[in-house]
C-alpha cells in the first residue's frame, strides 16, 4: 500500500501497476541534507505526487500512463549520504533490470548521483549522456567541506564517473566551476546565451551519448515561475522554452531516465508544485516516445 502522503503518480487517472507491468518507476527521494540557502526540499517528492493526481491523464498529445506507471514508497532520508545514495543505486538497478525507465522525485540534486551510478554499473554499451537543467553549474569539487553537496553533484558525475554533461540555463557558476567545465569538457549553454540566441541546432553536440539522462532541477525555470526552489534565480526558463527544449532532445535523442529535483513547497503556492508535477509528467510523455516497449532496455539496448 501506498503511505497517505505518497500517492501514486496520477493515481487520479491510472491505477497503480505493479513493477512488472509498468514501463515508469517512480522513486520519490525526499532529501535535505545539505541545502545552503532556503529549506524545504525533503516535502518536494509529496507535494509533486499530491499535485500530480490534478493532472490530466494527456500531456503534450501522449497518454504516458497507458505504458503504466509504478510509484514506490520513499527512501528513508533519515541515514547517512552515503547509505542512501546506495539505496538510489540499488532501487534504480532494480528498475533497468526490470525494463523500466527511472524517474526520481527530489529532494535536493545529490539524489541524481545514486541514479547515475545505477546507469554506470548497468554495464550495457556507453554510459548515456547527462542533459542538466538548472540555475547553477554544480561543479564544485566539493562545497562547504561536502563532497556530497548538492552543489557538487555534477562534479562526481563527470569526474569520479566519466559521464559527458550538457548544461542549459546556467546563470549561477563560479571561477571554480568554470575551470571544471574547461578540465572535463563540458558543453554548457548559458541562460544569456539562450536569451540571446535561441536554442542550439542541433540541440547536444552531434557525437554526444544517443542515450540521454535528463536532470531537471526546478530552479532552471525562471523564479518568476518557480519560486518555490532554495535559491530561485531570475533569467530561467519559462514553461515553453523548457518544453521546446525537452521536446527537442526527445527527438534528438534516446531517453533512458531522468529526475526533477529541488521543489521547496511552500504552503498556499500550489502553482509551483503542480508546475513540478506537470514538468515530470511530460518528461515521461516524451520519453514514450522513444521508450515503446517494455522489451526495450531503458539502460541502453533491447534486451
Amino acid at each position: 500500500m501506498q503511505e497517505h502522503d505518497y500517492p501514486s503518480f496520477l493515481g487520479s487517472e491510472y491505477s497503480p501497476q505493479s513493477l512488472q507491468e509498468a514501463f515508469f518507476y517512480i522513486l520519490p527521494v525526499p532529501l535535505e541534507k545539505s541545502v545552503s540557502y532556503g529549506s524545504g526540499t525533503a516535502h518536494g517528492p509529496s507535494a509533486i505526487l499530491k499535485a500530480s493526481q490534478q493532472l490530466e491523464a494527456w500531456e503534450a498529445g501522449r497518454y504516458a500512463g497507458k505504458k503504466g506507471f509504478y510509484t514506490d514508497l520513499p527512501i528513508d532520508c533519515s541515514r547517512d549520504i552515503e547509505t542512501i545514495l546506495e539505496e538510489i543505486e540499488a532501487k534504480v538497478a532494480w528498475a533497468l533490470k526490470n525494463r523500466a525507465f527511472p524517474l526520481l522525485l527530489g529532494g535536493e540534486h545529490t539524489v541524481s548521483l545514486g541514479a547515475l551510478r545505477a546507469f554506470s554499473a548497468f554495464g550495457r554499451g556507453e554510459l548515456p549522456g547527462i542533459v542538466q537543467i538548472d540555475a547553477h553549474a554544480d561543479l564544485r569539487e566539493s562545497y562547504e567541506d561536502n563532497p556530497y553537496s548538492h552543489a557538487s553533484v555534477m562534479y562526481r558525475a563527470v569526474a569520479d564517473l566519466h559521464y559527458r554533461l550538457v548544461q542549459f540555463g546556467v546563470r549561477e557558476f563560479s571561477p571554480e566551476e568554470a575551470e571544471t567545465r574547461r578540465i572535463f569538457h563540458v558543453c554548457a549553454y548559458d541562460a544569456d546565451e539562450l536569451a540571446d540566441h535561441g536554442l542550439p541546432d542541433p540541440i547536444v553536440p552531434s557525437d554526444f551519448p544517443q542515450n540521454i539522462y535528463v536532470s531537471f532541477d526546478v530552479d532552471g525555470l525562471d523564479a518568476s515561475l518557480m519560486p518555490a526552489t532554495g535559491t530561485p534565480s531570475p533569467g530561467g526558463l519559462f514553461w515553453h522554452d523548457a518544453r521546446r527544449l525537452l521536446t527537442r532532445l526527445a527527438h534528438e535523442r534516446h531517453l533512458v531516465g531522468c529526475d526533477v529535483v529541488e521543489l521547496a513547497p511552500q504552503a498556499g503556492l500550489r502553482s509551483a508544485d503542480f508546475t513540478a508535477a506537470k514538468l515530470a509528467h511530460l518528461l515521461m510523455a516524451l520519453a514514450s516516445d522513444n521508450c515503446q516497449e517494455k522489451n526495450t532496455n531503458p539502460g541502453g539496448g533491447m534486451i
